[in-house]
């Protein structure tokens, strides 16, 4: 059976070399200042867009910190889409001075769907026009007094989709909440602000991301449905070239699931997202790659590319050995390659998890706000949560999953946040 070996070897190689370039973005931030983007004279108008589903705990919050903003107030409108509510989220909403659209469809249930109405009762009423760009929020986020102007200068550079700098509003809540916060922050460091760098196409994550007029325009609404509709625009930028820019200045926080079941449900979601995103677009970005020599495409088909499917190959050939040693009578041998294989992946990933929090937390430990021992304990916690993504990632395989929402009740302020260290 050495060939199996030879196979599993050949597979761990395969995994190095196609993320090999993810080595070369942290050395790149680790060496290299960031982006310079000059502050611009233009000043743009813009809509903040927010989908909500029984929300009324957390949206004010979020709309207060948005009045608050340093830009002049009369270049910033509010609207929100309260999507299927049971709640107060919608008379809320209209008493704090935003604009509201009640929205109860129970078939096209989602985020995108959710954006997709509002987009277009906006070009109904004849507002959709009066604005440069659109910057989507999720209800739960709060978002920094400088945000919408770190924006405007990314966006006067000529970006028409920008994403931003993801912070947590409670990374102290415990070691859940604190694995989503700290691969949140590497996403943002290690990932975005070396694309920027590099002058390649960066990636939304979640929300926090702005798109210009004439993009959504185009497409008469919000056209992307899958279970990760960030996921999904950001691969049909690549493919249609289109370039995502980052913002590091602009921070927003959000907040993160404190228990494994709702984590279980949220990253499920995910994990069944990315590959419906891979599905649809997996060919368009090979070809990209290929004819177009875009290395954005590449970046994107890693990102989506489950790296599970990978290591399910290795486990293959692991069962095949396995299989080999039960049908020949030796138990003992089969029982002791499974040990080996099973403990020889965890042990690897949590070593190189551990590296990725460590580098992440050490250059980002002022923008994380817990005491310094929740810090540090959340270093040898993120590889666990990063190991749990392994039974999710084979669930999703196999689960039909749908859209369901996640409860929100953490209510901060920013300055509040921040004074939590």
């Amino acid at each position: 059976m050495e060939w199996l070996n030879l196979i599993e070897n050949s597979i761990g190689l395969l995994f190095l070399l196609c993320y090999a370039y993810q080595i070369f973005y942290v050395m790149d931030v680790l060496a290299t200042k960031p982006r310079h983007v000059p502050k611009s004279k233009a000043l743009h108008r813009y809509a903040f867009v927010i989908s909500a589903r029984n929300e009324e705990k957390v949206i004010g919050g979020l709309i207060d910190s948005l009045q608050q903003q340093d830009y002049p107030k009369e270049l910033l409108d509010i609207f929100v889409v309260a999507d299927n509510c049971t709640d107060n989220t919608a008379s809320l909403c209209r008493n704090k001075g935003a604009h509201v659209y009640e929205r109860f469809n129970r078939v096209q249930v989602g985020k995108g769907y959710a954006l997709d109405y509002l987009f277009k009762q906006m070009k109904k009423d004849q507002v959709f026009d009066d604005y440069d760009a659109f910057v989507i929020f999720d209800a739960d986020n709060i978002v920094d007094k400088g945000y919408i102007r770190a924006m405007n200068d990314t966006f006067s550079m000529g970006y028409r989709a920008i994403t931003s700098y993801r912070n947590s509003k409670n990374y102290e809540s415990n070691w859940i909440s604190a694995g989503y916060s700290l691969w949140f922050l590497r996403e943002a460091k290690y990932l975005n602000q070396a694309r920027m760098n590099l002058n390649t196409s960066c990636a939304v994550s979640g929300t926090g991301f702005l798109v210009h007029h004439d993009i959504i325009d185009k497409m008469n609404g919000w056209k992307y449905h899958t279970l990760t509709e960030d996921v999904e625009f950001s691969t049909s930028c690549a493919v249609q070239g289109e370039q995502i820019g980052y913002c590091g200045q602009a921070i927003f926080y959000d907040e993160q699931p404190v228990t494994l079941k709702q984590s279980w449900i949220q990253r499920l979601r995910w994990a069944k997202g990315f590959y419906q995103v891979l599905g649809k677009y997996g060919k368009d970005l090979v070809k990209g790659i290929f004819r177009r020599h875009s290395f954005a495409c590449y970046d994107m088909l890693m990102t989506i590319f489950p790296a599970l499917i990978l290591m399910m190959l290795g486990l293959t050939c692991s069962i095949a050995q396995v299989s080999y040693a039960v049908f020949v009578g030796n138990v003992p041998e089969a029982l002791d390659h499974v040990l080996k294989f099973l403990s020889g992946v965890c042990i690897q990933m949590y070593g190189f998890m551990f590296l990725v929090g460590l580098i992440t937390l050490i250059t980002e430990w002022n923008n994380i706000h817990c005491k310094a021992g929740k810090k540090i304990l959340s270093l040898f916690t993120f590889p666990l949560f990063m190991i749990t993504y392994i039974p999710i990632s084979i669930h999703a395989i196999f689960a039909k999953v749908g859209w369901s929402p996640i409860h929100h009740s953490i209510n901060r302020t920013a300055e509040q946040i921040q004074r939590a260290a």
